[in-house]
């Protein structure tokens, strides 16, 4: 048996797209990382998936050590190679056991940024206009911070996914789990506004996407970043805002109010209690940080 990697990949995409149900940002990182896998053999002279060991993905491992790739990149690269290889195994029967050895590296504890109440103030006060870009703005950065939400479940909310009645919306999550979200009254009003007011005015061809760009046309993940620096620009705020900061600004800003773990769990559309419980750490450090600059003794 001679497996051709480009036909083993394509076949590999296909399973991971439409049984596994990976969204389309992981499926094409992994279509690149095993690409650039591929590369990788080819300059060791390895033609034939047959003949990949499990030497050839640690040195390709420690090549991007040595590249000083960030630990998370490294880690998405070997499941990558675990996963197809894995496939490899179960559908031609290609041993893939010596894969199955390589280990992720120990993820980096960085705490996760968030805004402080004070700073979503100036940056909501700064946001105010009553011009269509405006108004469109105010509502991506309301209905972001309200719920929590990625930045593709925000790019692919659908008209028909917002119920004005409930507050609520209906969010296809990672891995195609759906889920509701509750939003507040200000979310509330930017949303209808905007709907009203702005959005059938920059429609040029007729979609239920909810979010547009000034051209008619749906709003990408690229878009919202550039929207929202626009934003951090315009309020003369120092740094750059990424869309997971207001994400994350959603979950401390619950926990620092009460709320428990298990809701915000529900809420975000974690899988596992684990990934939500980086938030009571960077709660603990908000504790620690107000004691210490408000206790006389500390």
């Amino acid at each position: 048996m001679d497996l051709i990697k480009e036909q083993a990949l394509t076949s590999f995409m296909t399973y991971i797209k439409l049984e596994k149900n990976y969204s389309p940002l992981t499926a094409s990182n992994y279509e690149k990382d095993l690409q650039q896998f591929f590369a990788f053999l080819q300059r060791e002279g390895v033609s034939r998936l047959e003949d990949v060991e499990y030497v050839h993905a640690r040195l390709f491992v420690t090549q991007l050590y040595n590249e000083q790739k960030a630990r998370a990149t490294i880690s998405r690269k070997i499941s990558a190679i675990r996963s197809f290889f894995r496939f490899l195994n179960k559908e031609f029967e290609l041993d893939d056991a010596a894969f199955q050895a390589l280990y992720h590296p120990k993820k980096e504890s960085r705490l996760p940024r968030f805004f402080y109440e004070e700073e979503l103030t100036t940056l909501f006060a700064a946001s105010e206009g009553d011009d269509h870009q405006s108004i469109r703005n105010m509502a991506l950065l309301e209905l972001l911070y309200a719920t929590g939400i990625r930045v593709s479940e925000l790019t692919s909310l659908r008209l028909q996914d917002i119920d004005f009645t409930l507050d609520i919306i209906r969010v296809m999550g990672k891995g195609r789990k759906e889920r509701y979200v509750p939003f507040g009254h200000y979310a509330h009003e930017a949303l209808q506004r905007y709907i009203t007011e702005t959005r059938a005015k920059l429609v040029k061809t007729e979609h239920s996407h909810v979010f547009v760009n000034l051209r008619g046309g749906e709003l990408t993940a690229r878009g919202v970043r550039f929207i929202l620096n626009e934003m951090i620009k315009k309020a003369n705020m120092h740094g750059v805002i990424y869309p997971h900061m207001l994400r994350h600004t959603f979950a401390t800003h619950l926990l620092n109010n009460g709320a428990d773990l298990r809701t915000v769990q529900e809420l975000l559309g974690h899988s596992s209690l684990s990934s939500t419980q980086v938030y009571t750490h960077v709660t603990k450090e908000h504790l620690r940080n107000t004691y210490m600059n408000a206790h006389p003794r500390a």
